[in-house]
């Protein structure tokens, strides 16, 4: 108690020079817990709207379906099966027909994913009900960067080339019925929608599917189906999210280092400076760790005193970023992000970036306060 009554009433009488060090750790803190509360937030986001939009709670995909060989998905197509079926009329699970296609937009050719699903569902967000009724012209939608990249509109009619499963190629007119906006790229890019069972029809197909959609929390087993959880399907995006930490973490450390190195020259100017204080300390009794002990609180002080000062600016600002979002305007960058972010501030990232300035602060003041133990007693009291 000694040693923080002492080293409290230190930091107090240093005035301006503390509050200095204070404010720029202060700002390193915000900055850290900012930066790391926008990534989670992105994180969050991203894996809800991919979910929301594309992968439900898993997928069950045909053997040989490989999304990233575009010479497997002609020929990834099997029935659906009795029991898949069960659970596809209570409405837990999707299932989709994925086929390549071609599409002729003022007379230019375009390859397409043409993707067959029932206008019914509600697992997924898209807007298949757009898809029902018929009126003598078959219906699609698409997303807003299918739109953008083929300049088509709502009520737009668009030729559409196909090749059924005995390999003959055939041709209709469909009509844009809904363009649908949409943040999750893959769902989106080079993707048109179209009714399950007209796409059947058109395919000669019978009941036959590429991958179910699950929204089952459970993994029920299904034969000759494999099950590709979300976690599974959403690698790649917490593969990117990963490698942004990283990078942040770069700009995170130089931050940190540059609040330390104010705290690490306070420290050592004031063992300078402050020699009798020091012999004075030792010749009344203090032992030398004890008034070690005590510059090094000194520093540990500074980063609650920081965290302090935080709070009182970083709680009004990280509560209005969070009601207002950062917004990234409508540029598409080809990942999963949202126009507007919204930050995601955990007690474990608030507790964890407050535990890393606390420790960091108190090592840099414990390093130079190390001296203290090597000072003869008669030359500090004499300024030496």
């Amino acid at each position: 108690m000694v040693a923080f009554k002492l080293a409290y009433k230190n930091i107090l009488g240093a005035g301006l020079r503390t509050w200095l060090n204070v404010s720029v750790l202060s700002l390193a803190f915000v900055l850290i817990i900012f930066y790391n509360g926008m990534i989670d937030g992105w994180n969050r986001q991203s894996r809800n709207d991919t979910q929301d939009w594309e992968i439900g709670q898993g997928q069950y995909w045909h053997p040989d379906y490989d999304k990233y060989d575009v010479y497997t998905i002609n020929d990834a197509h099997q029935p659906v099966g009795t029991k898949a079926q069960r659970w596809i009329q209570r409405g837990q699970m999707v299932p989709e027909l994925l086929q390549q296609a071609t599409i002729y937009p003022q007379g230019r050719m375009q390859s397409i994913l043409l993707r067959g699903i029932p206008p019914g569902q509600s697992i997924l967000k898209l807007p298949t009900t757009a898809l029902e009724g018929n009126g003598g012209i078959t219906k699609v939608i698409i997303g807003k960067r299918m739109a953008k990249a083929t300049q088509l509109k709502v009520g737009d009619d668009v030729l559409l080339r196909w090749r059924d499963k005995h390999g003959t190629f055939d041709a209709t007119k469909v009509r844009i019925t809904h363009i649908f906006h949409c943040d999750v790229a893959e769902a989106d890019q080079g993707q048109v929608y179209i009714d399950y069972e007209v796409m059947q029809q058109m395919m000669n197909f019978n009941n036959e599917a590429t991958l179910l959609v699950s929204g089952l929390m459970e993994v029920p087993q299904l034969v000759n189906w494999q099950y590709q959880s979300a976690d599974e399907l959403l690698k790649e995006l917490d593969a990117l999210i990963n490698s942004e930490r990283i990078s942040g973490r770069i700009i995170q450390l130089i931050l940190l280092m540059i609040a330390l190195l104010a705290i690490f020259d306070t420290q050592i100017l004031a063992i300078f400076r402050r020699k009798k204080e020091i012999g004075t300390y030792i010749a009344l009794g203090l032992t030398r760790q004890q008034v070690v002990g005590i510059f090094t609180i000194e520093g540990g002080v500074h980063s609650i005193l920081a965290a302090l000062l935080g709070a009182v600016y970083g709680i009004p600002l990280f509560v209005w970023i969070n009601t207002i979002g950062i917004n990234f305007g409508s540029a598409d960058m080809g990942i999963t992000i949202a126009d507007r972010v919204y930050p995601y501030y955990s007690w474990q990232l608030v507790l964890g970036s407050l535990l890393i300035v606390l420790v960091s602060s108190t090592i840099v003041s414990f390093i130079p306060a190390r001296k203290i133990a090597y000072m003869s007693p008669t030359d500090a009291l004499k300024g030496k």
